[in-house]
C-alpha cells in the first residue's frame, strides 16, 4: 500500500544483476546480449533503482558479446544516470573483467580472480587422424582464404600470421576500452596487459579493482542499512532445470568447465 501514499518515504533500492558463466551465443547457458537485454533493461527501469549491481562470475568469452552487453549497462547508465557498481566472485577474467569494465567501480574478494586482458584462440589440428584412417579431406573454394585454418588441413604459416594480426587488433580495441573507462586508476605496469591475471589486493594495486567488498554490506555502506535488493538473471529453461541438456549444451558445458580450468577454479 506504501506506493498508493505518496508522503511515505520508500526505502531505496538497487538492482542486482547476476552474470555468471561463460560469454558467447553458442549455448543456452551462455551470457550474451540477446539473452540478457531484456533483463538488464528491466533491471535499469523498473522500480525505480538508486543504483545498479552487477555480480559477477565469469571466464569471458566472445568479446562482441562482452562488448555488446557492457555498452548495454553504460547506455542505460548514462542515459538514467544511475551509479553501477560491479562484484567479483570467483573470477572476472578476459570478458569477465570487460563486464566489470562497465561499472563505476569494481570490488572484489581478496581471492577472485581478476584480470586476463588478452585474447585467445585456440583448435585441433586432425589431418594426420584421417591421413591414418585412409580418409581424404577435398575442399573446394572460390577465394584462397576460404579454407582458412581448416582443423582438417595441414596448417599453413600465412594463416597463422594473418589470424594473430586479427587477435592483436581485438586486443588493442580491449586495452582501449579497459584505459577508458579504468583511467587514471590504472598502475603503470605493462603486465597489466598481457593476459596475465591476479588475486583480488593484487589487482586493486594494480588499478584492476577498488576495493575489498561484497555486494550486501558494501550496498549498505554506500546507500544505508534499509536498502533494498530487486535481483535479476537469466531464466533457465525446463531442461536445465532438472539437469537434461541436449548435445550442444553438453558440450558447450564442457568447454565452460575447461575455460574455469584455465583459472585454478
Amino acid at each position: 500500500m506504501k506506493h498508493l501514499i505518496p508522503f511515505l518515504k520508500r526505502k531505496p533500492m538497487v538492482a542486482v544483476i547476476r552474470l555468471a558463466g561463460t560469454i558467447g551465443s553458442g549455448g543456452r547457458s551462455q551470457l550474451n546480449d540477446e539473452a540478457l537485454g531484456p533483463v538488464i533493461e528491466k533491471a535499469f527501469s523498473k522500480g525505480k533503482p538508486v543504483a545498479v549491481a552487477l555480480v559477477i562470475n565469469s571466464p569471458g568469452g566472445s568479446p562482441v558479446q562482452s562488448s555488446l552487453i557492457a555498452a548495454r549497462i553504460r547506455r542505460l547508465a548514462d542515459e538514467k544516470d544511475i551509479p553501477v557498481h560491479a562484484f567479483v566472485e570467483d573470477v572476472a577474467a578476459s570478458g569477465g573483467y570487460w563486464l566489470a569494465t562497465a561499472a563505476d567501480d569494481i570490488w572484489a574478494d581478496p581471492s577472485s580472480v581478476l584480470g586476463s586482458i588478452g585474447v585467445i584462440s585456440a583448435g585441433f589440428g586432425a589431418q594426420v587422424l584421417l591421413s591414418r584412417q585412409g580418409i581424404e579431406r577435398r575442399v573446394y573454394t572460390s577465394g584462397k582464404s576460404k579454407s582458412m585454418l581448416d582443423p582438417f588441413l595441414p596448417e599453413k604459416p600465412e594463416d597463422v600470421t594473418r589470424l594473430k594480426g586479427i587477435l592483436e587488433d581485438i586486443h588493442e580495441a580491449f586495452v582501449a576500452h579497459v584505459k577508458s573507462r579504468r583511467g587514471a586508476r590504472l598502475a603503470d605496469n605493462p603486465e597489466i596487459f598481457t593476459g596475465e591475471f591476479w588475486l583480488g589486493q593484487r589487482a586493486i594495486d594494480l588499478g584492476l579493482a577498488d576495493g575489498i567488498g561484497h555486494v550486501v554490506p558494501k550496498l549498505k555502506e554506500l546507500y544505508g542499512d534499509k536498502v533494498r535488493f530487486a535481483r535479476y538473471g537469466r531464466k533457465r529453461g525446463l531442461f536445465q532445470r532438472f539437469g537434461a541438456e541436449i548435445a550442444q549444451d553438453a558440450m558447450t558445458a564442457i568447454e565452460d568447465r575447461a575455460s574455469y580450468a584455465r583459472f585454478g577454479l
